[in-house]
């Protein structure tokens, strides 16, 4: 391997590491409700976005993760459940199918 070669591959390895530096991940879902309409979730960081609201990540139990406003005091007693693996997503007691975009 020639001289400029080591050299330039790990300067391209440090210019990729701090350009992902700035970067938010975040999932978009796309969601149906029951009469088909649509709605759009975001997933980012430990927030879902859904319905202009900013919801909290309160926790996990088993393939369930939990979202509220203010989290209550039992994690399952929160406005928001989502099942990723699923899609499915219980808002206020109404059902969503949300597929990743």
């Amino acid at each position: 391997m020639s001289r400029s070669l080591t050299l330039i591959i790990p300067a391209l390895i440090l210019v990729t590491s701090i350009s992902a530096c700035g970067r938010e991940d975040y999932t978009t879902w796309s969601c149906k409700d029951a009469s088909g309409s649509k709605h759009t979730m975001i997933l980012k960081q430990a927030q879902m976005s859904f319905e202009n609201q900013q919801f909290d990540f309160c926790g996990s139990l088993g393939p369930k993760s939990y979202f509220d406003l203010k989290c209550p005091a039992q994690p399952q007693d929160s406005s928001k459940v989502f099942i990723p693996s699923s899609g499915d997503l219980i808002s206020n007691g109404a059902s969503f199918q949300c597929n990743a975009l």
